[in-house]
């Protein structure tokens, strides 16, 4: 296999065509892709990336990344993409996420957490712009159906299958009606494009810069999910001054650049939060369980942890902040 994709490698870059070239598997989350680092003598090296058919997104990244780019949105520049094999050769950022840094001083994390926030301003305020005149084909946008897709995702794959809560449970003491009414408050707001899957392991800093992968999910939705995403990632654990520092320099860079936040920014933030926690425990509990990789059920605790204080926040979810404070979890499990 690894001799395969050097031959495939040197026939479109015969620079790296050596005796000492190297092929070495990367793991990244829960993705069906698979990528690996191609190592040339001097030093140099790219990203190969395999992908399959089963997700219809991964064609479109390539030319995602070009618009992008074209909008000032850092990313991986691309060198070649042989769509019938499946391959796309790109730059290599190195290995060096926002991840890494959770445990540097604030001092240090929040001038990256900044820089991370102005490439996300750049995204929402120029890229629904730019998507009128050169659109990317991109996946379906967030509506009341996605947001509600999200809402089982949870329950059937974390309070179920996980916490083995019973469907009758699920089904009539969650505060399902009011969560339907979210749904389709959110779904009436105004969009901008949103990257989808905004979080520490999906942005790489590079010579002190954040550049961004993983974006093969953008589509139309509300600003405060991705934002939510990164504040509220149960990869890392930010403090809730830390949190404040930085919705309000976010905030604040949406004015400077001529954009006034709504009234209820921060009320829909705490809704897109606690949606895209809904959405990751969810696929810790699929991914951990359903395709037994047990590593991602680590994360159910943190994000369970910051779920269960955005739904103390949000009125007329008594039923679920109750259960949510029940949970026992399995002897078998982190907790």
């Amino acid at each position: 296999m690894h001799d395969n994709l050097l031959d495939k490698t040197f026939s479109r870059f015969p620079h790296f065509d050596s005796p000492n070239a190297k092929v070495q598997l990367l793991e990244k989350g829960g993705s069906d892709r698979k990528f690996y680092r191609i190592a040339a003598a001097g030093g140099i090296s790219l990203i190969l990336v395999k992908y399959g058919n089963l997700r219809d997104e991964n064609r479109h990244y390539v030319a995602i990344a070009q618009f992008l780019t074209g909008i000032g949105f850092r990313s991986p520049q691309i060198f070649f993409h042989d769509e019938s094999e499946g391959l796309i050769w790109m730059e290599d950022l190195g290995d060096r996420d926002l991840w890494s840094y959770r445990d540097e001083p604030w001092a240090v994390r929040q001038a990256l957490y900044e820089n991370t926030l102005d490439g996300l301003l750049t995204l929402h305020t120029r890229a629904h712009i730019a998507y009128n005149g050169h659109p990317p084909t991109l996946q379906a946008e967030f509506n009341t159906e996605l947001y509600r897709w999200e809402q089982n995702y949870f329950f059937e794959n974390c309070l179920g299958r996980f916490f083995n809560i019973d469907t009758e449970t699920l089904a009539e003491a969650c505060d399902r009606e009011r969560l339907e009414q979210i749904a389709e408050l959110l779904a009436a707001k105004p969009r901008v494009l949103v990257h989808r899957d905004f979080q520490s392991q999906n942005i790489v800093i590079k010579e002190g810069a954040a550049c961004f992968i993983d974006f093969q999910g953008m589509r139309p939705g509300l600003a405060q999910y991705d934002l939510a995403s990164l504040l509220h990632d149960p990869y890392v654990s930010l403090s809730e001054s830390e949190r404040a520092e930085l919705l309000a320099y976010y905030i604040q860079g949406l004015r400077e650049l001529g954009f006034e936040p709504a009234p209820d920014f921060e009320e829909t933030f705490r809704l897109c939060a606690m949606q895209r926690l809904m959405q990751a425990l969810g696929a810790y509990g699929f991914l951990g369980l359903v395709k037994e990789r047990p590593r991602f059920l680590e994360h159910i605790p943190p994000a369970l942890k910051s779920l269960r204080g955005l739904v103390a926040q949000i009125p007329g979810l008594a039923q679920l902040d109750t259960l949510l404070a029940g949970l026992k979890f399995p002897a078998d499990s982190a907790s």
